[in-house]
């Protein structure tokens, strides 16, 4: 026992006076470019040169600032030893020293891909790996995996300590946050970070695979990999909910990473935060893709005809257009293939002509009746032809002076109004006669209807994408201001690539994009980030897209993502035994192949790193119930206390959760619970965010989420509140680490019979 201590206590010392001095090396990085941002900033104005060299210089020093802050915490955690004795450290950046030789390797780094896929039977080289854990800047913990004893030197024999990184990984408590698992990637996990960008990669694991932060870092390392390509577009991740986006919310920028946008199906129309539920039918006929075909003809229903002759009454003239040429007018300006409110302006343009004419016509009646009364002799007057003496410049004044007619306004917008999506779509739902008329058969239409000013769902925000899409806008104005600023952005795009030449930045690889330099040039106001830039355009076409809980998307809500990402270059993670929505996914094929037949592939995750065994026996009893062609996967732990199910009123929760607390010291417990009971459930805890050492949560606002001890209120309730209440069960049993409690009221139901359940709770406290 001496001597192992006396292994450690060396081990320790050598490897913190070598972490240290990397420490020191971040510290002079970071001085170095904030003495250069600040030296950059102290020359002021001057020339126009003066000023694009300037924001080549703060742009990148201040982006290497961002990211030298970002890796402080955990800045070095491994060490990989070869045959030859050669030591390389492994980091969350690469650091060079003074001779610009390297000293910590990046981990997303070809030389770093070692430190994750060597096993003992493909050491792939390597002689021993090493796991540093690191406290502020303290090296408080080390673990070796040995591949090859005899080629190491005893020295290094003697200094064998610790355990498994992964596993000691794994049973400290949560924290409210995910956190990275850079220093405990494994082989399969490795696969899929390093996966190549093009295509789809289907990341199909179950609960506890370790499938979305494995994602997060393949995000991270696309990044490092495909600068170039995905720092212009960007990345967007798509997340089931806000609260599990709060979970995951610091694994990238932990990394080095913040130019990634992050939101969830509800949240990806701009302007629109989705808060209402659908119930399990609505969603289902919300998330069918025929929903595509109602919209559009629920638009068409807007571009209408008057039942007889158009008729505008104005200054006691009435103005009349054929309905044959309101028809004709309508089918030209829908022939254009236009979005709606881009060939309204073709119509209304047209509309406004054969107003004047007509306006031509009635004053020319007029004058011929009033002409007619004074001669007293109606044979003798000859007709005028006002109409005929239009030409088109009178035609132009007359449609510009009637457009300013409200009367005029209302009959045009009347037949073809300019539309919002949000009014298309809230219009829609609410009205009767048009879902009877709009909705092919097969859709139970009646499910969609519900009253005006009704709250948005998510199943209502790829409705609205769908809408903005077909309606487009009116945007020749801004075309116009466009073309102007084309014209400037050209030319400051050719000076800038003659100042990147001149100054040598563009050799030096430091900053050689033109376009974005002269973009932050032509700037004077706050520079915006691509994320910014992204998240508030919904047009906007990212490099890569990241979906997780994947299984939950409707076939609208792909249609959605799938406009975000030409390229269709997209990381698909989830579980197809996990789907919770009647709406979702069946297989992966089903949603892929209508766009990426043949260009997706898939990786398994077999894995359960977080559940113990004890735990996953009983999920499994209820995936073979409900999936039975879904095949769970295997636990690599055992231990910890026995789960159970307990009869007890919800109404004395109370004791029984702090129970679970105090078992688990400084853990987290997550009380789950069907949606019935969630109100009553969560008043019994201080409300609080994934921080609170309790937190009351649906099974939809569990999902991807991860507790030390979970307590499953009314599993009854969970599988009877939705045609997938068997799935919902499933997830609810496999967020816990460590503990698990059922409680009921009434009977345990079946598919539980495994859990020892007591006819009333008696606390241990």
């Amino acid at each position: 026992m001496a001597n192992r201590q006396d292994g450690l206590a060396q081990a320790l010392d050598s490897e913190q006076r070598h972490v240290s001095w990397l420490y020191g090396r971040l510290d002079v990085a970071r001085e170095r470019a904030q003495a250069a941002l600040r030296e950059v900033y102290a020359r002021g104005g001057g020339t126009r040169q003066a000023r694009v060299e300037r924001e080549v210089t703060a742009s990148e020093q201040a982006r290497r600032l961002a990211q030298l802050n970002a890796v402080e915490r955990g800045l070095c955690f491994g060490r990989i030893d070869d045959g030859s004795g050669h030591s390389t450290y492994v980091g969350r950046i690469g650091l060079r020293d003074d001779d610009h030789e390297s000293v910590l390797i990046d981990w997303r780094a070809p030389a770093a891909r070692p430190f994750y896929v060597a096993t003992a039977t493909d050491p792939g080289g390597l002689v021993r790996r090493r796991h540093l854990h690191l406290k502020d800047r303290l090296v408080v913990g080390i673990d070796d995996e040995v591949f090859d004893l005899e080629r190491m030197s005893d020295g290094d024999r003697r200094t064998l300590v610790g355990e498994a990184a992964l596993l000691a990984a794994l049973r400290r408590g949560r924290t409210g946050r995910m956190g990275d698992v850079v220093a405990t990637i494994q082989t399969e996990q490795d696969r899929v970070i390093r996966s190549a960008l093009q295509g789809a990669l289907v990341v199909q694991g179950g609960p506890g695979t370790g499938k979305t932060v494995a994602a997060l870092h393949r995000a991270a390392y696309l990044l490092y990999t495909h600068r170039d390509t995905l720092e212009r577009r960007g990345v967007l991740v798509v997340g089931p909910n806000p609260m599990f986006l709060r979970y995951i919310s610091q694994v990238l920028p932990a990394l080095g990473e913040t130019q990634v946008v992050m939101t969830t199906v509800g949240e990806m129309f701009p302007g629109v935060r989705a808060e209402g539920t659908d119930s399990p039918a609505a969603a289902v006929v919300k998330g069918d893709v025929r929903m595509a075909e109602v919209v559009a003809r629920a638009l068409e229903l807007r571009q209408g005809v008057p039942d007889g002759d158009l008729v505008v009454e104005l200054d006691g003239l009435k103005l009349r257009v054929a309905r044959e040429t309101c028809m004709e007018l309508r089918d030209r300006a829908r022939a254009v293939r236009l979005p709606h409110n881009m060939a309204r302006k073709l119509y209304v343009t047209e509309m406004l002509k054969e107003l004047a004419k007509a306006e031509a016509r009635a004053l020319e009646e007029s004058l011929h009746i009033e002409e007619l009364v004074i001669e007293g002799e109606p044979e003798l007057a000859e007709p005028l032809d006002l109409e005929g003496d239009l030409d088109e410049l009178d035609l132009d004044l007359a449609s510009r002076r009637l457009w300013d007619e409200p009367e005029v306004r209302r009959a045009l917008d009347g037949l073809w109004p300019e539309l919002t999506p949000q009014r298309l779509i809230s219009e829609l739902l609410s009205s009767f006669d048009t879902l009877w008329s709009v909705t092919p058969s097969g859709l139970e239409w009646q499910e969609l209807l519900r009253p005006a000013g009704a709250p948005w769902t998510v199943g209502d925000v790829p409705l609205l994408d769908e809408a903005a899409e077909l309606l487009g806008e009116d945007d020749s104005a801004r075309r116009a201001a466009a073309r102007e600023e084309s014209q400037e952005q050209a030319s400051q795009e050719l000076y800038a690539r003659e100042v990147l030449q001149s100054t040598g930045v563009a050799e030096a690889g430091i900053f050689d994009r033109a376009d974005v330099l002269a973009g932050r040039h032509a700037d004077e106001g706050l520079e915006l980030t691509t994320a910014d830039r992204a998240v508030a355009d919904r047009t906007w076409a990212y490099g890569h897209v990241i979906v997780d809980e994947a299984q939950e998307l409707s076939p609208m809500a792909w249609r959605m993502i799938m406009r975000r990402v030409p390229a269709k270059s997209l990381t698909v993670v989830g579980d197809l035994a996990q789907t919770g929505s009647a709406a979702g996914a069946r297989s992966w094929g089903e949603v892929l192949d209508p766009y990426l037949a043949g260009r997706w592939r898939e990786e398994r995750l077999l894995v359960n790193y977080r559940t113990p065994v004890e735990i996953m026996e009983v999920a499994a009893d209820v995936l073979r119930a409900f999936a039975p062609g879904q095949r769970p996967p295997e636990s690599v732990r055992e231990g910890g206390a026995p789960p159970r199910a307990v009869r007890l009123p919800v109404a004395e929760l109370g004791a029984l959760v702090q129970e679970e607390a105090a078992a688990i010291g400084e853990g987290r417990v997550g009380v789950v619970c069907s949606d019935a009971r969630h109100a009553q459930v969560a008043a019994l805890f201080p409300q609080g965010d994934l921080d609170a050492p309790v937190v009351a949560l649906t099974v939809t606002q569990a999902k991807g989420l991860e507790f030390d001890a979970v307590v499953v209120v009314d599993p009854a309730g969970i599988l009877a509140q939705s045609p997938m209440g068997g799935q919902d069960l499933y997830v609810a049993v496999t967020r816990a680490t460590r503990r698990l409690t059922v409680v009921h009221e009434g009977d345990l139901p079946e598919v539980l019979s495994r859990l020892d359940s007591a006819s009333a709770y008696e606390s241990t406290t």
